[in-house]
């Protein structure tokens, strides 16, 4: 069984808070996602996206400024254990620097969720933020 980590860094022209409950809370994270999100944002809580196709577990919530999760999807192979999911949120002019570290993520499945959490969080968060907030202004 063979697994691997993505590893992805993505700027978001809004502030540490906003991106971090942008993820947690369910309202925000349908919002911007187009799909249906469910859960409590808390430790031990479980989360779902994309209509329960991600089913998650948060582990670590620090508010602002981490979250990590338990993380699979409905395609995960049999006798893999949950990958593990790390979003530091970091303030920078005029928004946040998102680094991604996701780790345990089963090899022959890495490159179609590489591409998914560009398609499917990095651009429609982007534009959400574009669309629906003021930009962060650093006082």
């Amino acid at each position: 069984m063979n697994t691997t980590t993505i590893k992805q860094t993505v700027f978001i022209s809004a502030s540490p808070t906003e991106v971090y409950k942008a993820f947690v809370d369910p309202k925000m994270h349908s919002a911007f996602t187009g799909s249906k999100a469910i859960g409590k944002p808390k430790v031990g809580g479980k989360f779902t996206a994309w209509d329960g196709y991600i089913t998650t577990k948060y582990k670590v919530m620090v508010y602002g400024k981490q979250i990590t999760q338990e993380w699979k999807t409905s395609e995960w192979p049999e006798g893999y254990d949950p990958s593990e999911l790390s979003l530091t949120f970091t303030p920078k002019a005029n928004g946040t620097e998102i680094t991604m570290m996701h780790a345990k993520v089963p090899e022959e499945q890495a490159e179609d969720y590489r591409m998914g959490w560009t398609e499917h969080y990095w651009e429609p968060l982007k534009k959400y933020f574009k669309e629906h907030h003021k930009f962060f202004k650093k006082k």
